[in-house]
């Protein structure tokens, strides 16, 4: 099964007797393909706990009320996880262990007039070969997961589940703890390294595309771009066996800045400010008997809240006088594999975006000042390979000027990896 698969079934959600150990194998010549990936889909209804005045959070995760005015909302949609479609090849060659891997992202509701169309693009999240040897490590060249925040998302239970953002009918995924307990790590362009295996320890360093012309929250639509350099990612981690395992591990991306306040590109705008971008974490996950708890934190400077790089920026935009956001967060979870094979399991997280230096809370506004979240989740292997998963998330959104959203979310359905 693909490397990312499986991290996330094992290391999130899945008890011992489900794990799916290896997708569809079949031998090409001097090739192993693997066929993998997985199919979910979730009913989901949510409450918004407060609508009207006093309730608009410009970048919160809480769900607002409807087109129609209305606090309930119904979904049919995948959770955290698109459905997934994988290929993996692999093979030995020169004493190098080579291989590729390619996938595809499709949904499984649509949210358009009589269902005709599909208005969500399908993803494609991975593009990317790899080649070492286990004497020296292994070089990587694509599109895969970003390496900052990797961990954090992998060991999130809600992997399997729904989290917050449950309230979009048709969207193509959820937000899980994105945003409400780390930073979305992306599917980045990247050229790492990573280091053999030495006794657990292990470290990984890449540079990575330079994202162009993103929007900042706020109102105004501007240009953040990372184009004076690479943006540079890295990891170290250490696993151990035993009665008590466990891994920890800590990691950190660093991205140049550039700004236009008018929404122009180039240096033809009204003016352009520029501020480095650096985040990092550290998490630990210790298993032992049936229990299973996660521990995780960051803390940055220009990195946003919810998506990396987006909102990260003070309300006071003006000609050579942007000024970064911090912002911190982190979550902790607890599951427990009951005689049944159910996984149950709790969490907590929040996401902190701080107002800019010399920001007031008049100038902040309805920006967003903290998304917090608690979820409740039972995951039930009915098969090996078929999980059954029951989810309850409270989201609440609160912003600098003292607006607040909360709501309620219930999710019931089932996810198929193979």
């Amino acid at each position: 099964m693909n490397n990312k698969i499986k991290l996330a079934v094992a290391g999130a959600v899945l008890s011992a007797a489900s794990m799916a150990n290896a997708g569809i194998i079949i031998p090409a010549g001097d090739w192993t393909l693997d066929i993998n990936g997985n199919v979910n889909a979730f009913a989901i209804m949510t409450d918004s706990g407060k609508i009207g005045a006093g309730s608009t959070v410009t970048g919160g995760l809480a769900s607002g009320e409807d087109a129609d005015g209305e606090d309930k909302s119904y979904a049919l949609n995948t959770g955290l996880l698109p459905a997934w479609l994988g290929f993996t090849g692999t093979t030995r060659q020169n004493d190098l262990d080579v291989s590729f891997t390619i996938s595809f992202q499709p949904n499984v509701s649509d949210n358009s007039t009589l269902g005709m169309g599909d208005q969500n693009t399908p993803l494609n999240r991975q593009a990317f070969v790899t080649f070492g040897d286990k004497s020296w490590g292994s070089v990587k060249l694509g599109k895969d997961l970003g390496i900052f925040a990797g961990q954090a998302i992998l060991h999130d239970m809600t992997l399997l589940g729904v989290g917050a953002g449950g309230s979009r009918s048709g969207g193509a995924t959820t937000y899980g703890g994105i945003g409400t307990g780390y930073i979305y790590p992306a599917w980045r362009g990247q050229i790492a390294y990573t280091t053999p295996n030495m006794n657990g320890f292990q470290a990984t360093i890449a540079i990575t595309n330079p994202d162009q012309g993103q929007t900042a929250a706020g109102g105004t639509t501007n240009g953040n771009y990372n184009q004076d350099r690479f943006g540079v990612e890295g990891q170290v981690s250490y696993d151990w066996t035993g009665d008590v395992a466990g891994k920890v591990w800590a990691s950190f991306a660093d991205y140049d800045r550039n700004y236009h306040p008018d929404g122009t590109t180039g240096a033809s705008g009204t003016g352009m400010d520029s501020y480095n971008t650096r985040v990092f974490d550290l998490g630990v996950n210790i298993k032992t008997g049936n229990l299973d708890v996660v521990a995780y934190y960051f803390n940055g400077e220009g990195a946003g809240s919810t998506l990396n790089l987006l909102g990260s920026e003070g309300a006071l935009w003006a000609a050579n006088n942007v000024k970064e956001r911090d912002n911190d967060g982190g979550y902790v979870q607890a599951t427990y594999v009951i005689p049944t094979g159910t996984k149950l399991g709790v969490a907590y997280g929040v996401n902190n975006l701080d107002r800019a230096s010399g920001e007031t809370k008049s100038a902040a506004g309805d920006l967003l000042e903290k998304n917090e979240r608690w979820t409740i989740g039972a995951y039930h292997p009915l098969t090996k390979h078929l999980n059954l998963v029951a989810e309850y998330n409270n989201i609440d959104s609160e912003a600098h000027n003292g607006n607040d959203q909360d709501s309620d979310s219930l999710s019931l359905g089932a996810i198929l990896f193979f």
